[in-house]
C-alpha cells in the first residue's frame, strides 16, 4: 500500500532542507526514540515528577530478567537515562550500561509479552546514553534476532501482527523501538502499518485473529479500535477495545471494566509516541482513535486510569490538549512511565520530522 501522502511529502522536503543546508540526509532522524537528551535538559528539576524519576533512578538495575513479564527493572534503567542526561551523573550512565550488557542473554523461556514490556526500555534507555561500541554492536545484533526468534511458538513480530489486544500492542511498542533504533526503515514502516490497521484501517492491514467478536461493531470487519459512531443495541461502543473488552465477558451493559483494555493501551500509546517522532500523523488516524478510546473509558465506561496506567492520561492530554484525570506524580508503567515528567504541557497535532533512514 502507498504510504500517506504527507509523510512522503514531509521526506522530500526535509531531505531537500538537508541539502539546502550542506548536511547529509540522516542527520534529519535525530529526533529520538522516546525523547531527545536536548528535550529532557528543558525539563524542571524541581516537583513531585522529577523527585519520582530520581526515587526510581535510585533503584537496583541489578539482573534484568528479560524473560520476566513482570520485572520493573527496566523502567528503572529507564529513569537512570533520564537522570543521567538531565544531570550529568556519570554513574547512573555506566549503570544503563550494565544494565543493557547483562540483559544480553537473559530472555530464555520468555513468553513474547514479556518481550514486549521489557525491551522498550532498554532500548531508550540505551538510545539515550549511548552505548559503547562494542556493546552497540552486540546490543544491535541482540534485538535484530529476538525480533524474529520463536518463543514458544511467537515471535515479537508474529505477535504484533497477530495478536490485536495487550499482547501485540506491547509486541508493537517494543518492535518500533527497535526499528528506530536499528534505523531500519522497511521494519518501521511495516510496524505503523500494522498499527493502522489495528487502529481500524483494516485496507491498509487486517491480519490479526480476533477472539470473541460480540464487541465489535462489524463482526464481519473486526478491528482493535471500535469506529467513530459505533452503536451496539442502543448503547455506544464507540471506541472500545473489543479484543480486551471480551475478556470480561461476551457483549452485555453495563460494560465490565476491565484492565485489560489498560494494559493495551500501554503499549498503543507507545506504539503512538514512537510513531509521531518518527513522523507518522498517527494521533489522528481513523477519527484519532486513540482519542476515542479515552473517551470511551471516561465518558461511557466511568474508568479512569489507575495504578500503573496513570501514565497514560499525561501522554493523551499532551498530545490531544486533554483535561483527562492525570496522577501527579503517576505511577510507572508495564513498559514506560515518568510522563508527568517528559510530556508536560502540551504540543502541536503535527508529527515530528520523518524518519529518513538510509
Amino acid at each position: 500500500m502507498p504510504r500517506e501522502t504527507n509523510r512522503i511529502i514531509g521526506v522530500v522536503c526535509a531531505a531537500l532542507l538537508a541539502l539546502s543546508l550542506g548536511l547529509p540526509a540522516v542527520a534529519q532522524a535525530e529526533v529520538g526514540v522516546w525523547i531527545t537528551r536536548d528535550e529532557i535538559m528543558q525539563l524542571p528539576m524541581t516537583g513531585e515528577s522529577w523527585d519520582a524519576v530520581v526515587e526510581a533512578a535510585g533503584g537496583s538495575a541489578l539482573n534484568p530478567d528479560v524473560s520476566d513479564q513482570e520485572d520493573t527493572t527496566p523502567v528503572r534503567v529507564l529513569a537512570k537515562a533520564f537522570v543521567y542526561v538531565r544531570t550529568g551523573n556519570s554513574r547512573l550512565r555506566d549503570e544503563v550500561i550494565e544494565a543493557c550488557r547483562d540483559a544480553i542473554g537473559s530472555e530464555a523461556g520468555a513468553r513474547t509479552l514479556a518481550l514486549g514490556r521489557n525491551l522498550i526500555g532498554y532500548v531508550i534507555a540505551a538510545d539515550l546514553v549511548g552505548l559503547p561500541d562494542d556493546l552497540d554492536n552486540d546490543f544491535r545484533v541482540w534485538l535484530r534476532d529476538l525480533r524474529t526468534r520463536d518463543f514458544e511458538t511467537r515471535t515479537l513480530v508474529s505477535t504484533h501482527e497477530d495478536r490485536p489486544n495487550n499482547w501485540g500492542t506491547h509486541a508493537g511498542a517494543s518492535r518500533l523501538a527497535i526499528a528506530v533504533y536499528l534505523r531500519d526503515q522497511g521494519e518501521l514502516d511495516r510496524a505503523a502499518d500494522v498499527f493502522h490497521g489495528w487502529l481500524g484501517n483494516r485496507r491498509i492491514y487486517a491480519g490479526f485473529s480476533y477472539g470473541d467478536l460480540s464487541w465489535q461493531s462489524d463482526s464481519n470487519r473486526p478491528v482493535g479500535i471500535n469506529p467513530k459512531g459505533a452503536l451496539k443495541d442502543g448503547h455506544r461502543i464507540d471506541g472500545a477495545l473489543p479484543d480486551d473488552q471480551r475478556r470480561g465477558g461476551s457483549f452485555g451493559w453495563p460494560a465490565p471494566r476491565e484492565n485489560y483494555v489498560w494494559e493495551a493501551l500501554q503499549g498503543a500509546l507507545a506504539q503512538a509516541v514512537i510513531l509521531h517522532r518518527a513522523g507518522y500523523d498517527v494521533w489522528n488516524w481513523e477519527d484519532r482513535a486513540l482519542l476515542r478510546a479515552f473517551e470511551w473509558l471516561h465518558e461511557v465506561n466511568d474508568y479512569a486510569a489507575v495504578g500503573d496506567d496513570t501514565w497514560q492520561p499525561h501522554v493523551v492530554n499532551y498530545y490531544y490538549g486533554e483535561r483527562f484525570p492525570a496522577p501527579v506524580p503517576s505511577r510507572h508503567g508495564k513498559n514506560v512511565g515518568f510522563t508527568d515528567w517528559t510530556h508536560r504541557g502540551g504540543v502541536e497535532m503535527s508529527p515530528a520530522a520523518p524518519m529518513l533512514l538510509p
